[in-house]
């Protein structure tokens, strides 16, 4: 009888131990009653949506069918749809074509053959090299914060600063700011636009440049200047190169549209080229997401040009050390797209015959757009949008203009105004400029 009663209770026991077990198991961390008393995550206040983006998910979400996006900043053809270029298409069927790829992990400094033909794309085909210290770096955002970092640590601080300064057009990429204060950077900005005129504010630029503090750094937009799409004349490039070299500013340089701007990739690197020429020690930030619609592949470079093999190799140490506790080693999809493009003299043509496509679509937006609002009926002078160029037309519409535009017409831009030529093509540009002209009649589009 006791030997039953013990088993009974054997029995009994077990199951309840497999019944607490199989709870235990199915129980989910985010199904636990307790919570800990020390969590820090309950005190985390909801960030702000990225300005642009978040636009980009209004967008997407809006459900009315003449919706329009003239925000983010990325190439469409006249159909409207995202356009990989030919060359791009046909450089990655290679690659997939080619059994000796791999997916290896990428040395620290990335794909040096891939960098130095980025090199030669932005500094000339004859440029020295051996002084240009390279690293491949997550599209122009990844170069921008290495940089950023990189000058942070070397710049030698101005008197009574307690950070190294860089002065920031303004306006500027909106994401400039927020890189560069990441850095470790003291963020200031310059003069760029002038909205009474909308257009340049050179003596702005000039006067804010020569009361910046000696040593600062200067951050120029190689061209097509985003948002505005003004660049400086050559004239006052080597007026701004010889005010920088007097003032001992260092200059650093964002090229985001070599190519893409005017459909000469040559043209658009002029200004580049004449203050490496000058002597100027560049930091450039170089992206291929614009020029070679590699947006998702996040491709580019960030370079030092220095004056010596010897400062070469020690700049190369040490961006190398910024690198590899930040992100290890680049991607190498994209890179080796712009590397089979540019060793490749067939493609290489091609690829130019791409870039001056989009840019001959853009200029035909820009032109079309001032032309049909002048149809509708506008009486404001837009000679100011055709005379910019690149992506961005900079209106000079208010931010309630803008407003009105999304809220009205679903027509989705930022709120300074600046509109995305490459979201226009013939199906829709004159809904948007009947909607331009709506917000802006009568009102004024300078301040």
């Amino acid at each position: 009888m006791f030997r039953s009663i013990y088993t009974n209770l054997a029995l009994a026991t077990l199951l309840l131990a497999a019944s607490h077990a199989t709870a235990f198991a199915m129980e989910s961390p985010t199904t636990k009653k307790t919570k800990l008393s020390n969590s820090y995550l309950d005190s985390i206040p909801e960030g702000p949506p990225d300005a642009i983006l978040g636009i980009a998910e209004a967008f997407k979400s809006c459900t009315d069918e003449n919706k329009v996006n003239v925000c983010v900043g990325a190439y469409r053809d006249s159909s409207g749809k995202p356009w990989i270029l030919p060359s791009v298409r046909k450089a990655e069927e290679r690659l997939l074509a080619d059994t000796s790829v791999n997916k290896e992990y990428a040395p620290i400094a990335g794909d040096a053959k891939y960098v130095d033909l980025a090199l030669g794309f932005a500094y000339g085909a004859d440029a020295n090299l051996a002084n240009i210290a390279g690293v491949q770096s997550l599209s122009g955002t990844g170069a921008c914060r290495i940089g950023g970092h990189f000058l942070s640590k070397f710049v030698p601080k101005p008197d009574g600063l307690d950070k190294v300064p860089i002065y920031i057009p303004s306006p500027t990429w909106g994401n400039h700011i927020a890189i560069f204060n990441e850095a470790g950077m003291d963020v200031r900005r310059y003069r760029y636009y002038n909205a009474k005129t909308n257009r340049l504010d050179y003596d702005g630029l000039i006067e804010d440049l020569k009361d910046a503090p000696d040593g600062s750094v200067i951050l120029l937009h190689a061209c097509a200047h985003n948002p505005t799409g003004c660049d400086p004349t050559m004239d006052q490039w080597k007026d701004i190169s010889d005010l920088i070299k007097s003032k001992s500013h260092h200059v650093f340089f964002d090229s985001a549209y070599q190519g893409f701007a005017s459909g000469d990739a040559e043209a658009d690197a002029s200004a580049l080229r004449y203050f490496a020429d000058e002597g100027h020690n560049i930091v450039l930030a170089q992206s291929f997401a614009k020029n070679f619609g590699l947006y998702g592949e996040r491709t580019g470079t960030l370079s030092v040009l220095t004056n010596s093999p010897e400062e070469r190799s020690a700049v190369m140490s040490q961006l190398k050390l910024i690198i590899r506790p930040m992100y290890s080693s680049p991607p190498i999809h994209g890179s080796s797209i712009v590397k089979t493009v540019l060793t490749d003299e067939e493609l290489t043509t091609e690829y130019y015959g791409n870039c001056k496509e989009m840019a001959t679509r853009i200029r035909a937006m820009r032109e079309k757009l001032v032309e049909v609002l002048k149809e509708v009926g506008s009486t404001h002078d837009w000679s100011h949008v055709t005379e910019q160029i690149g992506m961005f037309a900079f209106t000079g519409m208010s931010s309630e203009m803008c407003d009105e535009l999304t809220s009205k017409s679903s027509i989705f831009l930022t709120k300074d105004g600046r509109i995305s030529l490459a979201g226009l093509n013939d199906g829709n540009i004159e809904y948007v400029a009947k909607a331009v002209h709506a917000v802006t009649d009568g009102k004024s589009i300078t301040s």
